[in-house]
């Protein structure tokens, strides 16, 4: 028992260690843009020998060797390199260059914005997806949601409400869920929906990447909560409790990024009927 969980606590900082290094990589990509833009050189030695120094220096208060930090720099680097030659897939925002020449960044911005616009808005997929067969739709959906929910230690903030039936509308794609969680893992079932959690597929995306809060979306009304009001604020509290880096980082990159595109095409979309009217 002792070994298991001294292998499950290295397992955590493994996954820490992976989490940052997609974060070090985003920022290694974003700063390559940034040196492009400024014509400035792609390698700097003198950064680079400051960031193995450092990590030297700080191993050494650690208790580690500060040969082994600076070969870590070393690797870090390197990739920093590789990804410098390319837009790095970490990047969510897109990166805007300050006017030059005297031609504002807002151009590109209205650009975007135009492209942004042409995104059909969820509600035109509805009858496309009325087309899927119900159990079809319902695989497709417990593949998505299953990995999110297989970490032991989600399973452990979610035992209160085992065994309850919970249900999802999507509004603007007409499409309804009641779910179940158990020891067995996660079920749909058929039953009527003791809460249920209903709005735009928007605004559901922004609450399951945690890109918006709950409280503010429930209080602007965006979702709404019916039914057994106690379980929908029992489920909304432990959501919150949830650990965000415990879910598959593939997962956790896409939804971020896909609910980025859908509030950015949303505000598009929104402006420009303000400007048509």
């Amino acid at each position: 028992m002792a070994l298991g969980g001294t292998r499950a606590a290295i397992d955590r900082v493994d996954d820490a260690m992976v989490i940052l290094l997609g974060g070090r990589q985003r920022l290694a990509g974003l700063a390559g843009r940034i040196k492009r833009q400024a014509s400035l050189r792609q390698v700097d030695e003198q950064r680079e020998h400051q960031v193995r120094l450092r990590a030297s220096r700080l191993a050494r208060r650690c208790g580690i060797s500060p040969a082994s930090a600076e070969r870590l720099m070393r690797l870090l680097i390197a990739e920093a390199h590789r990804w410098q030659a390319r837009p790095s897939p970490f990047t969510s925002e897109p990166f805007r260059p300050m006017a030059i020449s005297g031609l504002s960044s807002s151009r590109g911005e209205s650009a975007a914005a135009s492209l942004l616009r042409w995104l059909p808005p969820p509600r035109r997929l509805r009858p496309w997806l009325a087309r899927l067969p119900r159990p079809l739709r319902e695989r497709m959906l417990l593949r998505l949601l299953a990995p999110a929910l297989a970490a032991s230690e989600v399973r452990r903030i979610l035992e209160p409400i085992n065994g309850r039936r919970l249900g999802i509308e999507v509004q603007d794609l007409d499409l309804r869920w009641v779910f179940t969680l158990d020891a067995d893992g996660l079920r749909l079932g058929d039953g009527a929906a003791e809460a249920t959690v209903s709005g735009t597929t928007t605004d559901l995306l922004l609450l399951a990447s945690r890109l918006e809060d709950a409280d503010t979306l429930f209080f602007q009304r965006r979702l709404m909560l019916t039914g057994d009001t106690e379980l929908g604020l029992t489920v909304r509290n432990l959501l919150d409790r949830l650990p965000w880096e415990s879910f598959p980082l593939g997962s956790r990159i896409l939804l971020q990024r896909g609910a980025r595109l859908a509030r950015d095409a949303r505000g598009a979309h929104r402006r420009h009927r303000g400007q048509a009217a």
